[in-house]
């Protein structure tokens, strides 16, 4: 396995570590399904928030449920492995669940960024009650104009047809 990737059970004893020894956890989740640079964008975006960046996964069931048919079109693992090759990603976990509530919970950042679909009062309850909680911070990064997946996977359809 990666070295970059930690498993959710782990997570929380590496990030009390980190935050004893000072560091600013950021931390951010998503699909990351076929990564873009959109994606990119966003993720070194994150990361110059704080001195470290952790990524929570969303699992191939949930990114199902989430996206719907067809969808993941790559493997959790293989998502978790491109993300953790990015310079700007230190820590990359899995969760299966739709809701970052307990990937939240084990990090505890100081910084919780959301993409540019997201305002404050469309951040998910439970998350938004772990987030005040422990005292985080919500930041919003604007979405990159013309990068989606599903947009790409649109185009990518056109194409073959």
């Amino acid at each position: 396995m990666y070295p970059k990737i930690v498993k959710l059970e782990e997570l929380s004893d590496r990030c009390q570590k980190l935050r004893s020894a000072g560091r600013k956890i950021v931390a951010t989740n998503g699909c990351f399904d076929l990564l873009h640079v959109g994606h990119v964008r966003y993720l070194q975006a994150a990361r110059a928030l704080g001195d470290l960046l952790v990524v929570g996964l969303n699992g191939d069931g949930s990114v199902h449920e989430l996206k719907g048919a067809g969808r993941p079109i790559t493997t959790q693992s293989d998502r978790a492995e491109i993300l953790a090759a990015l310079e700007c990603v230190d820590l990359v976990t899995i969760f299966p669940e739709i809701r970052a509530t307990k990937f939240l919970a084990a990090v505890r950042p100081a910084v919780y960024v959301k993409g540019g679909d997201y305002t404050s009062g469309t951040l998910d309850e439970e998350e938004g009650a772990i987030l005040k909680e422990i005292e985080a911070s919500i930041r919003l990064i604007p979405f990159e104009t013309g990068y989606s997946t599903s947009g790409l996977l649109e185009q990518i359809c056109k194409s073959r047809s």
